[in-house]
């Protein structure tokens, strides 16, 4: 008889979770939006894919800066409006061309100023969402902030469940006196008040994305490390525990390659719910106007 192969803790969850179509489908639209995500300067933006000028290719949308000059663009200064190039060149018949963008509109330029729209317009063809206060377009603005928000919710849950996980595992598996002095620094810890803390910081540093992925991670870590506490006091007192230490493994060995895979269930049952809180989280300090800085896309304005 052919031997089969024993499957990892890993392997049979994620084959359970497989099994669970919502779920799966939810989570590989997700994952295929985020992806997506990183082309929005293909798909959602004012540059031009391509400009063909006097028989020479040119790729703005890969970075390339170039001033309307460059193109014989006439009445604008600086950087080149390749809408507007686009439609000159129409009406003159040249040979030249442009292909713009699906949705050739940038999250952060004001439309107002050139005449396009005007703050609050409604939706239409043109702009599927209609524009903000500052005349920038809502859909374009919602897209990239879609990328930042789930950018910062994936982070956020990493460097908080890292932690947490980590912090609990010992505290679950040498319990006694470590236990005890550790849980009441926790605590402590807990008690502090995040937004006040926020206002401080950003009072003294401009926040940018990486200032406040860590700010809600060291205030986040707290809730999962009970959890993992739990399990650990509950798996560290069966047997194949003994065995590994009978076998005279590290305590590092035996917490995180075998009682660890056996006491995930919280981070995997809590992950989506502190990911979406992650997300109402920056959604509420930029709101505040504590989160990032202007003009970044954010789903909180």
């Amino acid at each position: 008889m052919a031997e089969q192969t024993s499957l990892s803790i890993f392997r049979k969850r994620w084959r359970k979770f497989r099994t669970l179509k919502r779920g799966w489908y939810s989570f590989l639209l997700l994952t295929c939006l985020y992806l997506l995500s990183f082309a929005n300067p293909l798909l959602v933006n004012s540059k031009a894919l391509v400009v063909s000028y006097e028989g020479r290719l040119h790729f703005p949308v890969f970075g390339t800066h170039y001033e309307a000059s460059d193109f014989g663009q006439k009445g604008y200064i600086g950087e080149a409006k390749y809408r507007a190039l686009k439609k000159q060149w129409e009406q003159e018949g040249s040979d030249n061309w442009v292909i713009l963008p699906p949705y050739p509109y940038d999250p952060i330029e004001s439309l107002s100023r050139y005449g396009e729209g005007m703050p609050f317009d409604p939706p239409s063809r043109e702009h599927w969402m209609g524009l903000d206060d500052r005349g920038r377009d809502v859909f374009a603005r919602l897209v990239y902030g879609f990328r930042v928000s789930i950018t910062f919710a994936l982070g956020v849950v990493a460097a908080s469940y890292a932690l947490g996980v980590t912090v609990g595992a010992i505290l679950g598996f040498f319990g006694g006196w470590v236990d005890i002095i550790a849980q009441r620094f926790v605590e402590i810890w807990a008690g502090l008040p995040f937004l006040y803390t926020v206002i401080i910081i950003s009072s003294i540093i401009q926040p940018n994305l990486l200032v406040l992925l860590l700010l809600l991670a060291i205030f986040r870590w707290m809730g999962i490390s009970y959890y993992i506490r739990g399990e650990f006091y509950r798996e560290k007192s069966k047997d194949y525990v003994a065995a590994a230490i009978a076998q005279g493994e590290s305590h590092v060995s035996i917490m995180f390659r075998h009682v660890l895979p056996n006491s995930l269930t919280p981070v995997v049952s809590f992950a989506p719910f502190a990911i979406v809180g992650a997300i109402n989280s920056l959604v509420a300090l930029d709101f505040l106007g504590f989160g990032l800085p202007a003009p970044t896309p954010s789903w909180g304005e």
